[in-house]
């Protein structure tokens, strides 16, 4: 098991500004960060990955599509704009070294038609992960499809219809990522819903009710530790928490006040709760 932070909670772009940061996410304890994708080249993330490399860190990639422009169950022409994004994505990721690319990389965040997925969006899903997935087989990298909550997308809201999108489409380097915010709002069961889709679950996100300090909330972490230990999942346990600094992605992320007195209690307290939730489990 590796622990990780999502850089989320300072910045989508992360440069040699946040150089000191990422070393003292490094000397409390981290394995790797997880390392936001939606501007630059890749050989900017190329850069970006030499440098976590002297720092010691491992990393992972998260991206989102937030245009309805580029949505991979809409229209031709936002189906190929989503495409290319993905393309461009997956190729920014392997050259940051990160094998593993999540998120809710299956239709466009924040977006609604008013009603559920037509028999049409799904086929579209099916087809658009089959052609992402196929360049990602040809650059090492690992699509986790993120469920997200009735309240941010339509597409996939259960770890049970995410799984079966991932079924129909049949690609191994299309999967699934857990997070426990989200299970914890559609779930019936969050605890079954990680053990019932353990085939595809390749990333898994720590992330409390209200989206601050893990450990301060609700989530059942007791049983959420021991469900994925007992389960043999050795992949990433990786915080994702969020603030007001970065404007736009506060307001899609609906965050309105702060969840923490400061960004370092998330992530210093996050890491032992981890730790500490980890060895109790065994």
């Amino acid at each position: 098991m590796k622990i990780g932070f999502c850089m989320f909670l300072w910045t989508t772009n992360v440069s040699t500004k946040h150089r000191a940061l990422l070393k003292d996410i490094k000397a409390t304890g981290y394995d790797g960060v997880e390392i936001p994708i939606f501007e630059g080249a890749p050989d900017d993330y190329r850069r970006l990955g030499e440098m976590l490399d002297r720092i010691g860190l491992e990393r992972t990639a998260v991206s989102a599509m937030g245009d309805p422009a580029m949505n991979l169950i809409g229209d031709a022409a936002a189906r190929k704009a989503g495409i290319a994004f993905m393309k461009h994505t997956i190729d920014c990721a392997e050259a940051l070294g990160a094998t593993c690319l999540s998120g809710p990389l299956h239709s466009t965040l924040g977006h609604f038609s008013g009603t559920g997925p037509t028999p049409a969006e799904w086929k579209r899903a099916v087809d658009t992960q089959r052609a992402i997935g196929d360049h990602a087989g040809q650059h090492g990298v690992t699509v986790g499809l993120e469920a997200l909550n009735r309240f941010e997308c339509y597409l996939v809201n259960t770890m049970k219809d995410l799984s079966r999108l991932v079924d129909e489409v049949g690609n191994p380097n299309i999967r699934a990522m857990y997070d426990t915010f989200h299970a914890n709002i559609e779930e019936a069961d969050p605890i079954a819903a990680f053990t019932d889709n353990l085939r595809n679950i390749v990333h898994v996100h720590i992330s409390e009710n209200d989206r601050g300090v893990p450990g301060r909330g609700n989530i059942p972490w007791k049983k959420t530790f021991r469900a994925i230990r007992e389960s043999g999942y050795d992949g990433w346990l990786t915080i994702e928490a969020f603030g007001r600094g970065l404007k736009d992605l506060a307001a899609a992320t609906k965050v309105w006040r702060d969840f923490a007195e400061s960004p370092e209690a998330v992530y210093r307290e996050g890491y032992d709760h981890i730790r500490k939730g980890w060895k109790r489990a065994a």
